[in-house]
């Protein structure tokens, strides 16, 4: 079939949008395929809803190549199967409620765990109906507090959502593998690199999860791996700790004057200075940094932690909120310094001299009367020594010993990680890169499927929980990320899969000669079963329509002038920007764009 660029709704646009930050952004919108209506809600056109379609149809074939079945749920759903699995509050300010004409509390689906599990807790009630797998392509909504980027963080995307149902974790292992291989297989006919790194479920919860990342500058995730094969995002790396030390022998603490030291290299620098070591220089690696994090919850409640950690690292509080999760994480404020300080029992929590332990006897951490929990960085282990406060003003203490001077309530990752750092599997250094998330897959397990009740009767006529899987594509982002990735700088560059069209057909000049062997070779490759564009425009100059071709991204062009008379045409491989001269026959014209 064929289409005619002077009755295609579309324009296109010469300047880019103001509020575009990245190259999908801006040549998605001048190439017409898309239009803003609101801070990330994005109209469709139908440029735009051809390649959309033909990704899905990627996803599709694959999905349903191991049996997963397509289903379509609303986007509207109501407020109790969240309300049952605690998300609807668990969600904040992150979701799009509202209320009915009779005050009955609805959302816009931010994601589809709990329908889904209700659904077949309705319709299956045996084993023998499991293995089971379900999908669907649906838009989803989540309030992003500062939508941007186009399709690459929306407040409206489309996504798509499967969910496997079995009855033994072994059967679940068996779905995840299949779900897992299809995303392999899809991102790969699409043409879009991809890494595969361990993740943290977050608020889906669950054992395992993965997620593929498309690694690019301008990812919103910053992941790590290693020559051996190791991968992860940031927050769900793991610190290899030092070996426990031995601890008879070791010097007791001692205090020292340390004024003027509100920074760990000041510290660092008089510690040398005073308390020089024979081995060599004290380092920032050697004093114990504790930072004090307020935890904001959903009820209200406000809590103070303490984290210690090696001086030589800040806190990263994108760990830190997975971390601390369902809590938002934040520093502490004067005030909550303040508050402290009031506190009985307190250490004393100076601002710059904080530890846990002090001349005084006061102490954080199992021992504390403070009610202010105090965790320490995986590397602080038994036995290893420190400098670190003495939690009296322009002190600090030399020689305080994990475990025997102080204990803490727990570990916990929160520590920056930094290029160099072993991988935790021993498979060498890790170094860093910026990816951006295309599609994750979690084993949920009986989370969802216990709270809503779903179960099922086993080959013994017992009742067990029903154990499922989530995975989940961002179909609109996909989009996105491919044209992040084929774009020329000049125009839009789709792989020829998901190209709108399969060749573009541009009458360049106002001769009739021109149209009339344009028309011939549209009718040809339209017989041939080629999905043809044509610029049939005739008060538009040649050069006008060539920015347009490379603008709207369909990879092959035939261009029709000037030596359209003597039986000759040009086709144009965006690709590698070359140019060959054909005859107008179509057998010739076909071969040079398979070429």
């Amino acid at each position: 079939m064929s289409t005619r660029l002077s009755q295609l709704f579309v324009r296109t646009l010469r300047e880019d949008p103001v509020d575009a930050e990245v190259a999908s952004h801006r040549l998605l919108v001048r190439a017409g395929y898309i239009r803003r209506q609101a801070p990330g809600v994005f109209a469709w056109l139908p440029l735009g809803l051809k390649v959309r379609r033909k990704i899905e149809a990627v996803i599709r074939e694959e999905l349903e190549a191991f049996g997963a079945q397509e289903v379509l749920f609303p986007a509207l759903l109501p407020r109790e199967p969240y309300e049952l699995t605690g998300r609807w509050s668990e969600y904040g300010d992150g979701i799009f409620r509202l209320k009915d004409r009779r005050d009955v509390d609805y959302l816009l689906a931010p994601t589809h765990e709990e329908v889904f599990t209700l659904l077949v807790k309705d319709l299956y009630s045996s084993y023998k109906d499991l293995p089971l797998a379900l999908y669907q392509i649906q838009d989803k909504y989540r309030d992003e507090a500062r939508p941007r980027a186009g399709l690459l963080r929306g407040r409206e995307f489309s996504m798509k959502d499967s969910y496997s149902f079995d009855y033994t974790d072994a059967g679940l292992d068996v779905s995840y593998q299949q779900h897992r291989d299809a995303y392999e297989r899809i991102f790969t006919r699409l043409g879009l690199e991809y890494v595969v790194v361990a993740a943290d479920a977050g608020a889906m919860g669950g054992s395992k999860s993965e997620e593929f990342l498309h690694p690019t500058p301008i990812g919103e995730d910053t992941f790590v791996r290693s020559a051996g094969g190791y991968a992860a995002n940031i927050e769900a790396y793991r610190t290899t700790p030092p070996e426990v030390q031995p601890i008879d022998g070791l010097p007791a603490a001692l205090v020292f004057d340390s004024p003027n030291t509100p920074t760990i290299e000041t510290l660092v620098a008089l510690a040398n200075e005073q308390q020089p070591r024979v081995d060599r220089l004290w380092t920032a690696a050697d004093t114990l940094k504790n930072v004090v994090l307020a935890l904001r919850f959903l009820d209200g409640r406000r809590e103070l932690v303490v984290v210690g950690l090696p001086g030589n690292r800040d806190v990263d509080l994108k760990r830190a909120e997975v971390a601390f999760a369902p809590a938002e994480v934040e520093a502490a404020t004067e005030k909550d310094f303040a508050d402290l300080a009031k506190r009985e029992g307190n250490p004393g929590f100076v601002k710059g001299y904080i530890g846990p332990w002090s001349p005084e006897g006061a102490v954080l951490g199992k021992e504390s009367a403070t009610g202010v929990r105090f965790l320490l960085d995986p590397r602080v282990v038994e036995g290893t020594q420190w400098i670190t406060g003495a939690n009296i003003p322009e002190k600090h203490v030399l020689n305080l010993v994990a475990g025997r001077d102080f204990v803490a309530d727990g570990t916990v990752e929160v520590a920056d990680v930094r290029e160099g750092d072993p991988a935790p599997d021993g498979s060498g250094p890790i170094e860093t890169a910026r990816g951006m998330e295309i599609g994750h897959v979690f084993q949920l397990g009986r989370k969802y499927a216990e709270v809503l009740g779903l179960k099922v009767l086993d080959e013994n006529g017992k009742l067990v929980t029903v154990t499922m899987g989530s995975y989940g594509i961002g179909v609109t982002r996909l989009m996105a990320a491919i044209a992040e990735t084929t774009n020329d700088g000049k125009g839009l560059l789709w792989p020829k899969n998901i190209s709108p069209f399969d060749v573009h057909i541009v009458a360049a000049g106002k001769d009739e000669v021109v149209f009339e062997t344009a028309e011939s070779l549209v009718s040809s490759l339209e017989s041939a079963g080629l999905d043809v564009l044509f610029d049939d425009r005739r008060k538009v100059s040649p050069g006008v329509k060539f920015g347009d071709a490379e603008l709207l991204g369909v990879p092959k062009i035939v261009i029709v002038g000037r030596d359209a008379a003597n039986g000759m045409v040009e086709v144009w491989d965006r690709a590698t920007n070359e140019r060959t001269s054909t005859s107008t026959g179509i057998a010739e014209v076909r071969a040079a764009l398979l070429s």
